[in-house]
């Protein structure tokens, strides 16, 4: 009896997580969701035993974000600033006037980055004005160093660090953001021994700014596209019982008869969003039409502010456009309606689907 109960409450509580799951990402292509980013800043030992003169730091780094949450991008940094002063090499006791070289050190690797935001709070379809990113990096620091004959120069490095992002416009293709992180030098500078060693000797504290660059993606945007799975199961269930009264209904028939499951209608469909009272496109919008090719249908619907007219009215409007944005785009139209209102889930969207050749 007890075993019962608690398989009971056990497939309660996963029916409980499949309902909510109702959210799912679209199949990102290759080279989707990858960016650019441009940075610069300061750098002064994590020891604080010697913080000014301050070095100036320059770096590139291209990434790629996996979902949106967790991405990895591939970092080179540079420090300035050199190393000899005019009078005696304290590890060679070479006398000398004059620099080397400008640069005191390089340091390459490859991180990985969490969105907390998106992590902690969830996606929904857009990337937020303001995100908080981590970064955990691993890689090779070179130094630069007055003595030519040094071969102590090279070092396992990691990297930690903060990402506070601010990402500008409506499509969020551009971002500012303030990085804080520290490059830790693991195989302890100065010593002979080369043993790893996670410490502030050697460490390298670093504030600066960067620009990034979110390339465009073959959804027509700049980040990741989300599709609300439950609300297309409903229009599912809900198109299947209109069609059980209304048989005659070929159009609507032909449409759930093409569709077998979510990831078809994923596959198989474009959505556009319209503000409330509204049937103008918006730049999105476009950006999503202008992508549509081949033979489709158009559905638009009304969300329930309206009274049953009006939202009947409003759909028929938007469904309209889309046909006459389309049509000046050579794409055939084989059949468009609006539905108003269907019921208290009902949106302010237009359904564009591929019908077959």
């Amino acid at each position: 009896m007890i075993m019962k109960k608690i398989l009971m409450t056990f497939i309660l509580g996963l029916s409980v997580l499949v309902s909510n799951a109702q959210i799912a990402a679209e199949n990102a292509k290759f080279l989707d969701n990858t960016y650019v980013t441009i940075n610069g800043g300061v750098a002064t030992p994590l020891a604080f035993d010697a913080v000014f003169p301050v070095n100036p730091t320059a770096g590139i780094a291209i990434g790629k974000w996996l979902t949106s949450e967790y991405g990895v991008e591939l970092e080179g940094t540079a420090w300035f600033g050199s190393h000899v002063y005019g009078g005696t090499n304290a590890r060679t006791n070479y006398n000398f006037n004059g620099s080397f070289n400008a640069v005191r050190g390089t340091y390459i690797g490859v991180n990985g980055l969490i969105n907390l935001a998106n992590l902690l709070n969830g996606y929904n379809g857009a990337p937020r004005a303001f995100e908080v990113n981590t970064l955990v990096g691993i890689g090779w620091v070179h130094g630069f160093r007055p003595n030519f004959g040094d071969r102590y120069n090279n070092h396992l490095g990691a990297k930690t660090g903060l990402d506070f992002a601010f990402n500008l416009g409506n499509k969020k293709a551009h971002t500012i953001s303030f990085r804080p992180a520290v490059l830790w030098n693991l195989s302890q500078p100065g010593t002979r021994v080369g043993s790893l060693a996670f410490n502030k000797q050697g460490a390298q504290l670093y504030l600066g700014l960067g620009y990034t660059y979110h390339f465009k993606t073959s959804n027509g945007t700049h980040a990741f596209k989300t599709y609300d799975v439950g609300a297309m199961i409903g229009e599912i269930d809900r198109l299947n019982s209109e069609l059980a009264k209304k048989p005659k209904e070929v159009e609507i028939i032909k449409q759930i008869e093409t569709v077998k499951t979510v990831k078809d209608i994923i596959q198989k469909q474009f959505v556009v969003q319209f503000a409330q009272n509204s049937s103008v496109l918006s730049d999105e919008a476009k950006d999503i039409l202008d992508s549509v090719k081949g033979r489709v249908t158009v559905i638009a619907y009304a969300s329930p502010e309206g009274t049953k007219e009006y939202n009947q009215m409003l759909s028929e409007k938007r469904a309209a456009v889309i046909t006459d944005y389309l049509n000046r785009r050579d794409v055939k139209v084989i059949s468009y309606r609006g539905l108003g209102c269907i019921n208290e889930t009902s949106n302010r969207i237009g359904i564009i689907e591929f019908v077959a050749e």
